[in-house]
């Protein structure tokens, strides 16, 4: 069955045909999203939802799309998904960071160049009959220093623009290296030394609890006097009334916006104010970004639902489709091995690290580790994936963490995965061979090279004779067919393991009946999704 993707709001045609040309049922409805109750009754059999701005996407969206499995955002802000809530429901939720990249920047200095020679009052002046000529005197963008709050994708465009224009360019972000500052050729500052050197400031942050208000009154008060605020980001990121206050005072001399606190804004305290220029939210309105966006979020989706890459998510690891095919062995593996620990553990897990080990290391290691996770928490958390995992881990107070190392062993690479209860911690480590098959090669220190079955028994005891008759017998007995057969043992009389293939489930009667002959420290039986 084809998987089905519902596109509530507008897409291009190009980007709708992404979806038919791979294969995807589309029900493109492009103003569904303005209509709450209809949304809800068309998302419910849908495996990705499509959207833009229009669409909100709530909890009480989510719980009734049981079978969603990925929402795309054609554009980079994602305020209208609830996250927290997708990703405990496993849904991965993607956008479009660098479709509109070019665009955003681009208005951001036209925004720029509008409030430096006051453009929108001198063409309304001028169309009203007015000749002004001395009322708007503007200022030169020369020479001029230039603040840029943020400076990843869009901030690093407008950066390298206001370069080209002979501006000096300071930039805050506390991601930025100093080797990518001087790349780019910005002073890397904080953000009072920018307030207080800039005569323009521009905003390129997302809208997060640590950057709601940046720009508060105090900030502005730090500012220097006559500087010109910039913000084409998110609303919200400035203090709207206090920015008009400090236009009437002369503490900032202008303010171009084409974002607000709240939207659509019908209303403001800038409103009606001098030399402050509004537009709509126009950030990404060239028919290249809407073009690029709407066909970037179909072929990630496309991309996600078909071969399981991922890409530009917001709540997993990204895997890129090459990734993905390279990955699937290895993938399968630590989920595996997350399975064999989930199973076989009975206390609360308070610690998972997983290790990666040559090849292994090179991967993506947060990807394979959200699989290991997944594979553990599915013990308890049945209907957990590779994106809630992680967020049903942490909130039970588990300690999570990845190593890489080189090439330690016999092995090209191989991954570990241990696992730290109140009383002891246990490791499993596993391999994927050159026939691409999934293997355990060693189980509490124990070396063995076995293959996973659907239908498993575990078993630990002390090596002595007995043991694989008692196994034998007993399965026997009671009509259960041992498929294969793999064993372990730390040295001659010591720890030793026992794999058992089973074509089906073990009856609780058998468990019962080995657990009597007293042989064996731990009896568990286990089952994996293979195939």
């Amino acid at each position: 069955m084809a998987p089905k993707v519902l596109v509530s709001d507008a897409l291009s045609e190009t980007a709708v045909q992404v979806f038919r040309d791979r294969g995807i049922d589309v029900d493109y409805r492009p103003a569904l999203g303005k209509d709450k109750e209809a949304l809800a009754a068309a998302v419910g059999d849908c495996d990705g939802l499509a959207i833009r701005s229009a669409t909100r996407v709530t909890a009480k969206l989510l719980a009734v799309a049981p079978r969603l499995k990925v929402i795309g955002r054609a554009g980079i802000g994602v305020d209208n998904v609830d996250i927290p809530e997708a990703t405990r429901r496993g849904v991965i939720v993607m956008n479009t960071p660098f479709g509109n990249s070019i665009t955003t920047a681009e208005h951001a200095l036209a925004l720029m160049f509008a409030v430096a020679r006051q453009i929108p009052e001198a063409d309304a002046s001028t169309r009203a009959g007015r000749w002004e000529k001395n009322r708007f005197m503007g200022v030169e963008l020369f020479n001029k220093t230039l603040g840029v709050i943020g400076c990843g994708n869009i901030g690093s465009i407008v950066a390298g623009r206001a370069l080209g224009l002979h501006m000096k360019v300071l930039a805050y972000d506390p991601f930025l290296s100093e080797e990518r500052a001087l790349a780019l050729g910005v002073g890397k500052v904080e953000l009072d030394e920018l307030l207080a050197r800039s005569d323009f400031i521009t905003l390129h942050v997302p809208l997060t609890d640590r950057t709601r208000n940046i720009l508060s009154a105090e900030a502005l008060a730090r500012c220097r006097p006559g500087v010109r605020i910039i913000n084409c980001a998110r609303g919200g990121l400035v203090d709207e009334a206090a920015l008009a206050a400090a236009l009437r005072s002369g503490q900032v001399a202008g303010a171009a916006l084409d974002v607000f606190e709240v939207e659509p804004a019908t209303d403001s305290p800038l409103f009606g104010l001098p030399n402050v220029v509004c537009t709509p939210h126009l950030g990404a309105a060239t028919t290249e970004a809407q073009e690029n966006v709407a066909v970037q979020i179909a072929e990630q989706m496309a991309d996600y639902l078909l071969t399981g890459a991922v890409q530009n998510a917001i709540n997993m690891p990204s895997v890129t489709a090459e990734e993905a095919a390279v990955m699937g062995p290895w993938l399968r593996l630590a989920g595996y091995l997350g399975a064999f620990v989930g199973q076989a553990t009975e206390e609360p897990v308070r610690a998972i690290n997983l290790l990666c080990d040559g090849v292994a290391a090179g991967m993506n290691v947060e990807a394979l580790a959200a699989a290991a996770i997944a594979g553990v928490m599915r013990a308890t958390n049945p209907d957990v994936n590779m994106v809630s995992a992680p967020v049903v881990a942490r909130e039970r107070g588990i300690r999570l963490s990845t190593t890489r190392q080189e090439k330690s062993g016999v092995f090209d690479g191989y991954v570990k995965l241990t696992v730290v209860t109140d009383r002891f911690e246990r490791s499993i480590a596993g391999a994927v061979f050159s026939d691409g098959k999934p293997r355990f090669i060693q189980i509490k220190g124990i070396n063995i090279d076995a293959e996973i079955g659907r239908h498993m028994l575990y078993t630990t005891n002390e090596d002595v004779p007995g043991i694989i008759g008692a196994l034998g017998t007993t399965m026997g007995r009671n009509g259960v067919n041992i498929a294969n057969f793999t064993l372990g043992r730390s040295a001659p009389g010591r720890d030793a393991i026992a794999l058992l293939y089973l074509d089906a489930p073990v009856p609780p009667k058998v468990l019962s009946e080995l657990e009597a002959t007293g042989l064996f420290r731990q009896i568990r039986p286990l089952e994996f999704e293979v195939g």
